[in-house]
């Protein structure tokens, strides 16, 4: 008697599988459906995105037809994030390791990167609240002769942001801290991505935002602020920090402004995302 093949053991081509994929994708309202899909399919294949597109022979067979099953149901029923399903994300020139212990990097978040790439060589930069550590790890790679530390008051985020910087081969000094409460060192400029989403907003939040990134790099009371506020009332009383650039919410940046001008920083500018949105708050001292 023949036997029925296991499962999966049937090839299907890398169109067919996309097909399908893209339609339960979409069918559960994520917003980029064929990008999902492709991100997906070439991770599972351990190919390059392109070659789906220029390799019309290319097939989804063996475990890899699981495999891509899991992912699709992942994304489309439970709506993770692409991200935390292949595990990683770029993030300017670095590629990261993501999972649900810190935030995913995002592209808005670059712009306090750039910010950053003018401070004086040898320049003293703390990364607050560093969740993956991306900010610290790609002003690491571009700016090697500034002296990087990140900060974070979770553990699970840290040990994240030390295995990315394992992997990529890049020195940062990282530390557990509120803020930057009890720390010692000196610093001579701060950068920071804290939590900024008012309370009030969770329910408004994508379904991959609030059912799985965590809420405590998230959530900052009421009025989205009190992390940040928290942040400038520390800085008012450290004259070393010379240079501060914080990530805002939409509408939050002439707010911070003011926080920043009342820590003792006179000379204000606010940095726009490609969106338009007032998104880094920079404040200087002499």
């Amino acid at each position: 008697m023949t036997q029925a093949p296991p499962a999966g053991a049937f090839a299907n081509t890398a169109r067919d599988a996309l097909g399908g994929a893209i339609t339960a994708i979409a069918a559960a309202g994520c917003p980029t459906p064929r990008l999902d899909a492709e991100i997906m399919l070439a991770h599972v294949l351990g190919v390059p995105r392109e070659r789906l597109i220029t390799d019309p022979g290319l097939t989804v067979g063996g475990a890899a037809v699981r495999a891509y099953q899991d992912a699709v149901r992942r994304r489309s029923i439970n709506r993770e994030p692409v991200a935390y399903i292949v595990g990683r994300r770029a993030f300017r020139r670095l590629e990261l390791a993501s999972d649900p212990r810190a935030l995913i990097p995002r592209p808005e978040t670059e712009l306090l990167v750039e910010v950053a790439l003018a401070l004086p060589a040898g320049a003293r930069v703390a990364d607050v609240g560093t969740g993956s550590g991306a900010v610290a790890l790609a002003l690491s790679s571009e700016r090697p002769d500034l002296r990087v530390t990140g900060t974070d008051i979770s553990a699970e985020a840290l040990a994240l942001a030390r295995a990315n910087a394992s992997a990529l081969g890049l020195e940062v000094q990282w530390l557990s801290a509120n803020l930057l409460d009890g720390i010692a060192e000196r610093f001579d400029a701060v950068l920071a991505n804290l939590p900024y989403v008012r309370e009030d907003q969770r329910a408004s939040l994508a379904p991959e935002i609030r059912l799985h990134e965590p809420a405590g790099a998230l959530f900052a009371g009421a009025d989205g602020l009190s992390a940040i506020r928290a942040l400038a009332s520390q800085l008012a009383s450290a004259p070393s920090i010379r240079f501060a650039a914080l990530e805002v919410g939409q509408g939050q940046a002439a707010a911070v402004a003011e926080m920043f001008m009342s820590a003792g920083f006179p000379a204000i500018r606010r940095e726009r995302d490609l969106a338009g949105i007032e998104r880094v708050v920079v404040g200087e001292r002499a």
